[in-house]
């Protein structure tokens, strides 16, 4: 695992978008795979600032969405539909042949979980996927136990992330299960990209970089991924004994 720090949100936000930018440059037809939430905001908002302002050919490029609250309709603002749909998607005037992202309101979640898995297989696995960390260590939906070697698969929602999740959303809403990429397909991503920023990541991050490897953080997996990159900020770092 790569750990760079830098200074602020700002700069990390920069980073992460020059490296999501370079992977699709350096392949055109690259798969790309995505977290939504507060911290890539910026990240992507660049990226596709930065694909407009540079003229970078996106047209054969597949975008795929991490994960999914699985109930919450795709207009609703806190949806993970909408948010790629608003801070990336939109802006570097994707196709809709060109992304996949979970149904939230299908009635059939194992054909959906078979339908991502098939994608993602049928296009030769993951390029880079970029992922945030939950306050419980998940990735994606991926909570603490989900077995290594999972794919695709609903999951039902840890306390944790049920409490901090309901931050996305204007209005009450029931957030019970989510729909998620699996690890194997987060371990087998040639790229993953980790971010994370802000004093309330400080403990997360200690135990993801410094704690034991393994199912019940999550984040800690990085670790073992062949080409893991972790970029955050100074607040976030500032728990690590070793920077």
């Amino acid at each position: 695992m790569e750990l760079i720090i830098h200074d602020n949100y700002e700069e990390m936000s920069a980073a992460a978008a020059h490296l999501i930018i370079n992977s699709i440059k350096s392949k055109p037809n690259s798969i790309l795979c995505f977290a939504s939430g507060d911290t890539p905001k910026l990240a992507y908002q660049l990226a596709g600032e930065a694909a407009i302002k540079k003229n970078i050919d996106v047209s054969k490029s597949f975008f795929i969405g991490l994960d999914e609250w699985l109930g919450i309709p795709p207009g609703n603002n806190g949806s993970c539909h909408y948010f790629l749909h608003h801070y990336l998607f939109n802006s570097m005037n994707l196709a809709s042949s060109q992304f996949h992202l979970f149904d939230a309101m299908t009635t059939d979640e194992e054909s959906e979980c078979k339908k991502m898995n098939h994608i993602i297989d049928s296009k030769g696995g993951i390029d880079l996927m970029v992922v945030g960390v939950g306050m419980n260590g998940h990735i994606g939906f991926n909570e603490p136990g989900t077995g290594i070697q999972s794919n695709a698969h609903v999951a039902r929602l840890d306390e944790v992330t049920k409490i901090v999740g309901k931050k996305y959303f204007n209005n009450e809403v029931a957030i019970n299960k989510g729909i998620t990429v699996g690890l194997k397909q987060v371990m087998q991503a040639k790229t993953l990209l980790m971010i994370a920023n802000g004093k309330k990541k400080a403990p997360v991050m200690r135990q993801a970089v410094e704690g034991p490897v393994g199912i019940d953080f999550p984040a800690s997996l990085i670790r073992n991924h062949s080409n893991g990159i972790l970029i955050i900020d100074r607040e976030a770092a500032s728990e690590l004994k070793t920077k």
